[in-house]
Parts: C-alpha cells; structure tokens; sequence
C-alpha cells in the first residue's frame, strides 16, 4: 500500500498532537461557558486567558491585545471594516496589495461600495511591492495600509517593518495579514510596527475554525458581530474554548520551535528544489527562493498540462496544489501570478509544494522523483 504524501501545507495543516490532547478535556468535563460565573464558568474562563496569553507571547504583545475569531478571514474583515467604519475623520482611502489574500481583496471591493477608495499596489516579477509607489499613494485622506507579510502562493515575505515606518511617519494605520507565516518565522508585532495582525490556527498545526488578530492598545475598532459583548466588544459570541486553546498551543509551540522548525522547512525546501531544477527542463521558480518562506515552493513547468500532472501526483500519492486552495477550481490564472507579469507560458503550469514540521527528508525525495517522473513522461505527449 502506498503511503500518501501531503505538501499542500499552505491550505491547511494536520492539527498537531499535543493541541489536541490539550483541547480534549474542553469536549468533556470543562465544558462551561467563560462568561458563566460559576465554577465551570470561571474554569473555562482561566483557560481561555491561558490560551489567550500563549498567543501574546507568540506575538510579543499583552494579553489585552489580542482578539480570538473564527479565520484569518474573519480577522481580516474586523481589521479592515474596523478601522474604514471607525475612522474619526471620516477617511475613505484604504491602500493594498494586487497580490493579497482574497479575504483582503474583497473586502476592500465590498467597501467601495461604501464609498471606500483603494489604491492597489503593484508588485514586480519575485511579487514585491516598491515603497516608492506605496509612500507616493498615501493622501491625506489615507485610513488603512493592508500588506501581507509572506503570500500564500509564492511564499515571498515583504519587508512590513519597512511598510510601517512610511505608514507611521504619515499617521496611517498598518494591518498585515500574517495567517501564512504564522509558525514558520518568528512574528513579533513590535518588530514588525504594525497595528493590527491576523493569523488562522489551521495553517500552523491548530484546527480549522479559529484565528486571532492583534489590536495595538488604544486602537478604536467598529465590531462586525453585536451581541453579548466578548473580546473586549470586538466579538460578540461565546468563545469557542476548545478551539482557542488549541491556538494558544500551537502558538506555545511555534514560540519554542520557530528557529529549529525553520531550519527543517528550508532544508526540505532545498532537497526538493535541487532535485527537480538537476532532473527537469523549462522549470521556472516564481517568486525569490531566499526572500520567501521556508516551507513554499512555486513552480512553473513549460509544455505540461496541468490538470493531468496534478492527477497523475495524485494517484501516486502526492499531494499538492496547482495555487491557493482559497481559489482552487477557478478556470482563470491566479491572479497573484498574473500580477507578477510573468507571461502566459508561465500561467499555464504552476504547482505549489509546501512542506510543514511533519515532513520527511525521505517524503521529499520519493515526491521529487515522482514529480520528476510525471513531468518528462508529460512533456513527451503535449
């Protein structure tokens, strides 16, 4: 029987298994609601602050400042319409990225309805943005900046620190959406200067159906959800205590491991690169193999097509995505690539591999030689 291997990673990660025995008791006998007063009340509630200062620790931040939602989606939302709904003088201008996570895009589109103005920011060829372009975008009327800190398709970490300074120099709040760098490299909110940051558990070993965005202290934000009152009035709903403890330990854990872990993804990344760069021609790197993260590889295959390439990994046992899972099945070109301006013949064949802390040396080397073997065998009939 063979043994699958999984490198879709940057969709959605296995949980991990001590976030899971430390969520289990929270399904069984600490059941109780946080807002209870009550001995199962107030056990709930202390776990709920453990957990959530698990996660101010990951991000260097106090405990006040952080949120628990549902996603990163949903993170992105409170920051975004937060700060447009919230905004004393009535700002309308909100500056992006072209390349940004649909829960950024779209939520901008939706606020141009509003009367919002976007400015979206180019990228070059590797998906970097130019700052020149970013401070010349700024106005007087400018609210919010929103930049990702490493993309989901290629990986690339853009320079946040940078982006805050001009953000900071002109009074303009700066929210990045870090969901994808989350327990790959080390995220520090007073480092980075930001406002607002969001992260998902499920890309970093915790489940699916909770996230966090850090708020800086004294930041005014409009609630997306009313109702009782929780997180600080940022979200109103009984916390989801299981779930946010599973966050708070996959952010313990990434806190502990991030140097070690790093290590392991960018040698993995390496192993696979090399074996398919020396054994496969008119393969092309999207995005830069430094400035990115350790766990992502985006590659462009010429004369191959896609779909039967992805099948035929798939009935070997390999697992990976021809994008962001986000927008799997769109008949159009991811429309991150398509910003970078690469041209068609690159569009037309693009994997990502991405690796996570459970990957092994000896699965990277059987899902090169099976990628490797799958593409000559294609390029042969097309």
């Amino acid at each position: 029987m063979k043994k699958d291997i999984y490198l879709d990673n940057n969709a959605t990660t296995r949980v991990a298994d001590e976030v899971r025995e430390a969520m289990s008791p929270f399904f069984r006998e600490m059941y109780g609601n946080p807002s209870s007063i009550h001995a199962k009340g107030r056990e709930a509630k202390k776990h709920l602050e453990i957990a959530r200062a698990r996660v101010a620790d990951y991000l260097n931040c106090a405990t006040d400042e952080v949120v628990f939602t549902s996603c990163g989606s949903e993170s992105n939302n409170l920051a975004i319409k937060g700060a447009f709904f919230s905004s004393p003088k009535k700002k309308r201008h909100i500056i992006t990225c072209v390349t940004e996570h649909p829960s950024v895009r779209n939520t901008c589109e939706s606020l141009k309805e509003l009367g919002a103005e976007i400015t979206y920011l180019t990228v070059d060829s590797s998906g970097f943005i130019d700052m020149d372009e970013l401070a010349a975008s700024i106005t007087d009327d400018t609210i919010l900046i929103s930049v990702m800190l490493a993309n989901n398709e290629t990986g690339i970490i853009n320079d946040i620190a940078a982006v805050a300074e001009i953000s900071r120099d002109r009074g303009v709040l700066i929210h990045t959406d870090a969901v994808q760098a989350s327990g790959k490299i080390p995220l520090d909110v007073a480092s980075l200067g930001v406002d607002m940051l969001s992260i998902s558990g499920h890309k970093f070993h915790a489940p699916k159906g909770v996230g966090a965005l850090y708020v800086k202290k004294g930041l005014a934000l409009v609630a997306l959800i009313d109702g009782g009152g929780q997180e600080f009035g940022l979200r109103a709903g009984t916390e989801n205590v299981p779930y946010c403890v599973g966050l708070g330990k996959a952010c313990e854990i990434a806190r502990k491991s991030i140097g070690e872990n790093f290590n392991h993804l960018l040698s993995l990344k390496r192993e696979f690169y090399a074996a398919v760069v020396e054994n496969v021609t008119d393969v092309a790197l999207n995005g830069d193999f430094e400035k990115s993260l350790p766990n992502t590889l985006s590659l462009s295959f010429k004369g191959v097509d896609v779909q039967s390439l992805l099948i035929n990994l798939d009935l070997k046992g390999v697992m990976v995505s021809s994008g962001s899972a986000c927008s799997s099945g769109a008949p159009k070109a991811s429309h991150v690539l398509t910003a970078m301006r690469l041209g068609a013949e690159r569009l037309k064949c693009v994997l990502r591999v991405s690796f996570s802390t459970y990957t092994t040396a000896e699965e990277i080397g059987r899902a090169a030689d099976i990628l490797i073997e799958a593409v000559n065998s294609l390029k042969k009939k097309y």
